[in-house]
């Protein structure tokens, strides 16, 4: 007896229709008869497929899932998808975390979305994602988008204020030549970090030092070879705020291997407070952006046009706090004694 279990091409083979026809049939698509329709119910029931997402899909147009669109499950995805699943915890839904094979180039959401929309989830929600005008079968929100025009809801974080706070911060200690480590630039927030560091040193009257500045993109690597070379320099800055916590961690490192002390030699402040941020050896300064509140805040403007409303408000912008914490301190020669 052949007991593996069927598939959506069994039902299309019982039906004597293509895979695709069994999909548009499944999730009530236009353009397919009702003859056409039964036949493939009749498939379903006959090869006791009633208990996949996709027969479920048919008799409720609803999947009872929603997708979490990640280019990588770094520390900044993994906090949002807590968030989102803590939201989801009083609902009927299920959470499908998704993330895309070469999530770092262009259009990686539409190749997901391509695969999972209609027939796994009933909605999407996108983290960091390099477009937001994918079009898709399914409601979609996006968490700190690209920076382009977007045709979705838009969660994100006051990343321009908290950039400025934590520059000011580093000011009011004392530091002039600050450097800033800067994170992708086709992401609002990256964009809007790098405008508060400048506004905060053109509020103090410190000109701005394009030498001081460095492409990191959020990669280990490249952060790394940015900082040596940034620190490496004769009129190195006494302090560095990096655009997030991975890369103030790597920064962390290379002072290390540098032999600069930290926060003696060196000031380091990061953006996120990852949980790894209150692990270090030496704890991070950094400022917090609530990733919770973000997933359950998407989750909410989903849950509203899954229900076909329109949400209260189609962008949010969360607010930050800096949490000063030990890799901080007054240049040396501004310490007292």
């Amino acid at each position: 007896m052949d007991r593996r279990r069927p598939t959506i091409h069994d039902v299309a083979e019982r039906a004597g229709v293509s895979v695709s026809t069994v999909s548009k049939a499944v999730n009530g698509r236009y353009g397919v008869a009702t003859a056409t329709v039964d036949a493939v119910m009749a498939a379903v029931a006959e090869l006791g497929y009633e208990s996949s997402l996709i027969a479920s899909s048919m008799r409720s147009r609803s999947t009872g899932v929603i997708g979490v669109l990640v280019a990588d499950f770094e520390p900044f995805s993994a906090e949002i998808l807590k968030g989102v699943g803590e939201a989801l915890r009083d609902t009927s839904y299920d959470l499908l975390a998704y993330s895309g094979s070469r999530g770092d180039e262009e259009g990686w959401e539409r190749r997901s979305l391509s695969r999972l929309s209609g027939t796994l989830i009933d909605g999407a929600i996108m983290v960091t994602p390099t477009v937001v005008r994918a079009s898709a079968d399914v409601p979609l929100v996006a968490i700190d988008p690209h920076t382009g025009p977007a045709d979705v809801p838009i969660v994100e974080s006051d990343s321009y204020g908290g950039a400025r706070e934590a520059t000011a911060y580093l000011i009011g200690m004392g530091h002039t030549r600050i450097g800033y480590i800067a994170g992708r630039a086709d992401l609002r927030s990256s964009i809007a970090r790098d405008a508060g560091y400048r506004r905060a040193l053109a509020d103090a009257g410190i000109p701005f030092d394009a030498t001081y500045v460095g492409a990191g993109r959020y990669r280990e690597a490249t952060v790394r070879e940015v900082a040596i070379e940034m620190l490496s320099a004769d009129n190195r800055p006494t302090a560095v705020f990096a655009a997030n916590d991975v890369s103030a961690i790597a920064i962390l490192q290379v002072a290390a291997e540098l032999g600069l002390e930290v926060p003696r030699d060196l000031s380091i402040v990061g953006f996120d407070d990852i949980p790894e941020a209150t692990r270090l050896p030496v704890p991070l300064t950094t400022v917090r952006q609530p990733m919770g509140r973000l997933g359950a805040a998407a989750v909410q403007m989903l849950l509203a046009l899954m229900r076909g409303e329109t949400p209260p408000a189609t962008h949010l912008r969360l607010p930050t706090k800096l949490v000063a914490r030990q890799t901080t301190a007054p240049p040396a020669g501004r310490r007292a004694g």
